[in-house]
């Protein structure tokens, strides 16, 4: 006779619909992440190119705990991000490709993609620079009385960043309404976090500016909401701003030329035992939330969502060379561009 299993079964602590976005947001990440990766080995994507694959929970409980004038800024690992958000698939992936259909019109590529209608931005090249432009979005909210925040995302190697330091301290002085998230996957580039500074709880730094500042675990898209949830609360009051430190991992090197030696096998298949979308999957089953077929419906919308997105990139058109000179000022008729 099998051997019955002694797994406590997950507790649903929300609604059916929010375990749906969750799990429909999450696999299309995945799958869009795992699609840019096969197209970037057939040299269809080129330049970098860092995916998320593994980090979803930290993207997705997040937009379930915002509200939709929210803002959101962060690094150059910033693909999901504005999927989750609702940005079309295909204008990210033809921005990957470089396409003039592209959220930056093929001039940003993968490390510069925005969404101005959903409030999301931008990807930043520079480690650590999207912090204190963070601040100055959140620091705007307030200025115009808003009740809106901005949510600013960052590595764990941007913490050693001087700039995020100043920005941590303005924002405590003027109680500006930010999120300060680390996604801490424990690698800056591959450089571990106890090589790089005798500080490893990384939500420690906030500490020194009294700002509230927590551990989450970043591989749970419900604590990633619930920790989100709280500082938007205290943000809203006026309270000011929360670090928080979501401990995740990337299944995947840091970007696609990274060889991965600073790490084993059986470190990288410890974290997939904790996949966030293995997680939900198996608390909506276990609630009966969504059924088998249900669930496989999702899987076949999303497949036929990133197909999509790619044949849109296949099919778009590239940039014209006179593009290189629009969109840089914004008067048009700036009188210092040679001709």
């Amino acid at each position: 006779m099998a051997k019955k299993s002694t797994a406590s079964k997950a507790k649903a602590k929300y609604s059916k619909d929010t375990y749906a976005y969750w799990y429909e947001s999450m696999l299309l990440m995945r799958r869009f992440e795992e699609k840019a990766g096969q197209l970037y080995g057939q040299q269809k994507i080129r330049g970098f190119c860092h995916l998320y694959i593994g980090q979803e929970a930290c993207a997705s409980g997040a937009i379930t705990a915002l509200e939709k004038d929210d803002k959101w800024i962060t690094a150059y690992r910033d693909h999901a991000h504005p999927l989750g958000l609702g940005t079309d698939p295909g204008a990210i992936m033809a921005e990957l490709y470089g396409k003039a259909t592209g959220t930056t019109k093929g001039k940003g590529g993968s490390m510069h993609i925005f969404d101005k209608e959903r409030n999301f931005m931008g990807g930043h090249g520079i480690v650590g620079a999207q912090v204190p432009m963070g601040l100055g979005i959140g620091f705007a909210e307030k200025y115009k009385g808003t009740k809106n925040l901005c949510i600013c995302y960052m590595g764990d190697g941007a913490v050693r960043q001087g700039a995020v330091h100043e920005a941590l301290n303005l924002a405590m002085l003027y109680k500006t309404p930010v999120i300060f998230v680390i996604e801490n996957n424990g690698y800056a580039m591959g450089t571990s976090v106890a090589r790089t500074s005798n500080v490893t709880e990384l939500y420690t730094i906030g500490e020194a500016y009294d700002m509230p500042s927590f551990p989450v675990d970043g591989m749970n898209v419900e604590a990633v909401h619930e920790a989100v949830a709280e500082a938007a609360e205290r943000a809203r009051k006026g309270d000011g701003p929360t670090l928080l430190e979501f401990r995740t991992y990337r299944y995947k090197g840091h970007s696609m030329s990274d060889p991965q030696k600073y790490r084993t096998r059986e470190e990288v298949e410890e974290y997939k035992q904790k996949d966030p979308i293995e997680q939900v999957k198996q608390t909506i089953l276990d609630n009966k939330l969504l059924t088998e077929e249900e669930i496989s419906k999702i899987d076949e919308k999303v497949k036929k969502q990133v197909a999509d997105a790619v044949k849109f990139a296949e099919e778009s058109p590239w940039p014209d060379g006179e593009d290189a000179f629009k969109d840089v000022y914004i008067q048009e008729d700036y009188p210092f561009v040679m001709e």
